[in-house]
């Protein structure tokens, strides 16, 4: 199903990114977001999510959504 593949794209997504921002462990950076350890494990895992935590989320990456969405090799 498209949409699951969809939610595995934004997970993985959101695991690089996180990695990239230096939060080795996801725990420290669901505490920063101000979630639970579960409930951003969760997202990480490819579980539906709403969009104003994939906004909390960004601010606290320092990126803007429509970065998120943009890879470097989208082409975009």
């Amino acid at each position: 199903m498209q949409v699951q593949e969809d939610f595995q794209w934004i997970s993985q997504r959101l695991k690089q990114l996180r990695k990239e921002k230096g939060y080795k462990n996801y725990k420290h950076f669901a505490y920063e977001l101000g979630m639970s350890r579960s409930a951003y494990w969760r997202i990480e895992k490819g579980s539906n999510f709403e969009m104003k935590t994939l906004f909390r989320i960004c601010k606290l990456l320092g990126i803007t959504v429509q970065e998120f969405f943009t890879t470097p090799n989208s082409g975009q």
